[in-house]
Formats: structure tokens, C-alpha cells, sequence
């Protein structure tokens, strides 16, 4: 690469330009690109003549130090609608200048594993793969509108300025559109209305100015569409205005330190869950899809500072055990019992005990009764028939403590069968010379009460059908007794 003799006359004029930083336009500069995936990218280069083409090596060897970079400018390559023949390989070595290529057309995978870069740039390119695994960029690296035949590997690899990847379609193979496990990147990670057909893995990473998907479109079904376990973002998660993932989005023990919102669609019933974010740490959480998540939702063991969602896009099978968090908001505040319900493995006590102590400190008392009160219901289920057949008897008398007043009714009810039944049918006295007048009234409160009041429960004696009715009255008020203090306890009990 040493003489400019072998060079093609467009190798020769990037040759000659590499010195000044300025572009070679093999084509026409387009203006005004949109965002659509993809759409700027060149998709017929590889019929492209001798005039628009030029071998990988002499990039290689322009970025490596093969020509003077001369004084009084900032040297760079800058191409603009090429051919790139050959791969564009750079593995391990130390990169001092800029590498920018817009609507070329390259007909190998790029290889800069193991590199130390400037700002790389591929922006509105068709390439077949990226490979980048271990990379040290002092600047970004962009592959935005571009159209890769591949997967993007960047795994270990760091970026101070960022990665782009906006309107940016690829098709993976192995699975993965995007590998990047333990990656770091110390600006924003911009995959906005990209199109990714291959999973996504952020395993591990650290994204310290946010992870943004707004309008991206990831593909990978049956499979994890997003596998970002122990991911630490210290900004936003978005994914809205039109994200669509078609497999799980596994983000175990992501903590994200700052708002994660998820917009959109989620469709992955073919998956054991079609969200996974479970043993979680987000400052705030926005579940506001524009449908119920299509599979199964778990935020278990997630702590969460803020939940904002819509009842109308719960999921059907939501996990929340061990789920804590400050603060919920969004509309249904009544209908959080419904919530905490959806558990498709059946009854866990600690949503509802979460939910009533959320209630509490909302100041909203009678919602946290009521709540306790859907556990108790709840947890009977789970029981024997003898435990189900007293909870029920619980719940029907005073709704377990909870509603105390249901035992006033029913002590009201039968004082008034009993006063009716015995004033129209007197029992007999057993001393008719030392027994007072009889009164119904007394004689039935005096049934219903455990330790009699009015002391005519011991001087008559029911005959008949009504001594049936005498029997059940002192069952009833017994029942009734311990429904009370059972409740009582249960109330004044500390939490």
C-alpha cells in the first residue's frame, strides 16, 4: 500500500484526501434521511463497477499508519457510496483516525475485535456482520440506517460516546442480532425504530446514559428478543412509541437507576415468560403497554420505587411475590385486589400483605381491610374441607375480623326469630312459684349470650320444635362470640 501507483483512481483519491479528513463521494450525498430501518442502505453494490470501488486493505492500512498524516489538519477516513471489497479486518490493532463510511456497500464482515478506535461510523451501509468483541472506542460507534446481513458482536467492548443503532435492520444468525454481553457504554445506547430479527444480549452490560428503543422492533420468537440479566443502566429504559418484541424480555436482576417504561406490544406465549423481570432494582417502573402482555409477566422479588400502570393492560398471569415498592400509581386503586390475584401458580400471601400496607400508608384504611380480607379468602382455598367449612363460618359472621358489624346483624336477626318463636310459643318455667314473667326478649338474649344476662335462660325449659330453636340459639351465639374475638385479635394484632 506503500505506492500510490497501485492503487484504483478511487483508491488513489481517498488515498489523497485521507490527510485533510474530507469525504470521498463515490455518489451522490443524500440529504434528508429518514429513519425508517434501513431505507438508505445499499442494497445493489455488489454490481457497482471499478469506478465505485475499493479494497478493504487500503482502508485497513490508511487507519494503521500507512500514509503521512502531514501536519495542520486531522486526518481521517471519510467515504461516501463505495464498494468495499475484501474484509475490512483491524483485529487487535491501534486505531488513531476516524473511520466514517456512509451508503457503501461492503462485501465481507468488518473485524475490529480487540481494537483500540477513534469514532467509527457506518451509517446507511450493507454489510454482512460486525465484529467488534473487546473494542476500546474513544468516541461512538454508529451503524445507524444500516442494513446488516449478521450479527453485531460488541461483547467486553467499551464506548465512551455512545452506540448507535438507530434505524439500523439486522438479521442475526446464531440467535443474535445484537451480541453484547458485558459491554459498557458511557453515553446513551440509541437503538430507536431499529429492526432486529435475532435476539438482543445485553448480559451483564453497563449502559451509564440509558438504553432507548422507542419505535424498535425486535424479533425473535419462542426465544429471548431481549436477554439483558444483571444489566446496570444508570438513566431510562424506553421502550415505546411503537416497540414491538416478538419473544421474552428477560431483564432478571437488571438494576436501572432511573425510570424503565415499557410501551408498545409484548408477544411471546410460546415462552415460559413473556417479561421476566424478577429480582429487579428500578427507581421507576411504567408498565403502560398498548395491550395486555401476550404471556406471562413476573416482577417477583423486584423492588421497584415507583409502579405506574393501566388495569386495562394487566397481563392475565402476573407474578408479584416478593414484588415491594413505595408508591403505585396509575387508575384502579380499587381494583389492586384484582391486581394482586393473577398469580397463575395460585395463592402467595405477600402481594396482598404488600398491597394492604401500601394502603395504610396511603391513608386508605378500608381498601387495606379489604385487601386482608381478599387474602384470607384467598388462602382458605388452599386448605381442608374442615379449615375451609370455620373460614367460611368466619366470613359469613364477621368476614374474619375484618367486618365486624356482619356479627351485629346476625346476633340482631336471630334476637329477633328467637323473641317472635318463644313469645308465641312460652316455655314452660321449671319453679312456677319462684319463676319470673317470662319475657321472649330476655330469655332469647340470654340464649345467644355466652354467660347469661338476664337470668331466664335457667328458669324455662322450651318444649317442642322449640327446643330445637333453643339449641341452635346457644350454638349460634358461641359462633358468634368467637368470631369476635377471633376478628378482634386479628385486628388489634400488631403488623
Amino acid at each position: 500500500m506503500g505506492r500510490s501507483s497501485r492503487l484504483t483512481d478511487a483508491e488513489r483519491e481517498l488515498w489523497n484526501t485521507f490527510p485533510t479528513g474530507q469525504t470521498v463521494a463515490l455518489a451522490p450525498l443524500t440529504i434528508g434521511r429518514g429513519c425508517v430501518a434501513g431505507q438508505n442502505a445499499p442494497t445493489d453494490g455488489d454490481t457497482w463497477g471499478p469506478e465505485r470501488t475499493i479494497r478493504a486493505s487500503v482502508i485497513a492500512g490508511l487507519l494503521l499508519g500507512a500514509r503521512d498524516a502531514g501536519a495542520g489538519s486531522v486526518p481521517a477516513v471519510r467515504l461516501h457510496g463505495a464498494r468495499i471489497t475484501g474484509q475490512l479486518m483491524i483485529r487487535g490493532g491501534d486505531v488513531p483516525y476516524e473511520l466514517v463510511l456512509s451508503g457503501c456497500h461492503l462485501d465481507e464482515p468488518v473485524d475490529l475485535a480487540g481494537s483500540t478506535t477513534r469514532t467509527v461510523r457506518l451509517t446507511d451501509c450493507h454489510l454482512p456482520g460486525f465484529s467488534g468483541g473487546g473494542m476500546r472506542t474513544a468516541g461512538h460507534l454508529s451503524l445507524s440506517g444500516s442494513i446488516v446481513e449478521g450479527t453485531i458482536r460488541v461483547a467486553r467492548a467499551q464506548f465512551e460516546s455512545g452506540l448507535w443503532l438507530g434505524g439500523t435492520k439486522v438479521t442475526g444468525d446464531d440467535d443474535w442480532a445484537l451480541y453484547a454481553n458485558t459491554m459498557v457504554v458511557d453515553s446513551g445506547t440509541y437503538l430507536r425504530n431499529a429492526d432486529l430479527t435475532g435476539g438482543v444480549n445485553l448480559v451483564g452490560s453497563r449502559l451509564n446514559g440509558g438504553l432507548y428503543m422507542r419505535g424498535t422492533t425486535l424479533r425473535n420468537p419462542g426465544k429471548n428478543a431481549l436477554f439483558a440479566d444483571n444489566m446496570v443502566v444508570e438513566d431510562t429504559v424506553e421502550c415505546t412509541d411503537g416497540f414491538s418484541a416478538v419473544g421474552c424480555l428477560r431483564l432478571r436482576g437488571a438494576r436501572i437507576n432511573g425510570t424503565f417504561t415499557l410501551g408498545g406490544t409484548v408477544h411471546s406465549p410460546d415462552t415460559p415468560y413473556a417479561l421476566y423481570a424478577s429480582h429487579m432494582d428500578v427507581r421507576e417502573l411504567e408498565l403502560t403497554p398498548a395491550a395486555p402482555v401476550d404471556g406471562v409477566v413476573t416482577l417477583a422479588h423486584t423492588r421497584a420505587g415507583t409502579v405506574l400502570d393501566l388495569p386495562d393492560t394487566w397481563p392475565a398471569k402476573l407474578r408479584l411475590n416478593g414484588l415491594t415498592y413505595d408508591r403505585l400509581r396509575g387508575g384502579g386503586v380499587g381494583r389492586r385486589i384484582e391486581w394482586v390475584s393473577r398469580d397463575p401458580e395460585g395463592f402467595r400471601p405477600q402481594p396482598y400483605e404488600q398491597l394492604a400496607a401500601w394502603y395504610l400508608r396511603d391513608g386508605n384504611d378500608a381498601l387495606a381491610r379489604r385487601t386482608q380480607l381478599a387474602k384470607l379468602r384467598a388462602r382458605r382455598q388452599t386448605h381442608g374441607q374442615g379449615q375451609r367449612v370455620w373460614g367460611w363460618l368466619l366470613d359469613v359472621t364477621v368476614g374474619y375480623g375484618y367486618r365486624p358489624w356482619l356479627a351485629a346483624i346476625w346476633f340482631a336477626l336471630l334476637l329477633v326469630v328467637g323473641t317472635v318463636a318463644f313469645g308465641l310459643n312460652p316455655p314452660r318455667p321449671l319453679k312456677p312459684a319462684e319463676s319470673p314473667v317470662f319475657d321472649s326478649f330476655a330469655y332469647t338474649f340470654d340464649l345467644l349470650l355466652p354467660i347469661p344476662a338476664f337470668g331466664q335462660r335457667e328458669l324455662f325449659d322450651p318444649a317442642g320444635w322449640t327446643q330445637g330453636l333453643a339449641y341452635v340459639l346457644i350454638v349460634a351465639g358461641w359462633i358468634l362470640a368467637t368470631a369476635l374475638v377471633a376478628g378482634a385479635t386479628r385486628v388489634l394484632r400488631p403488623s
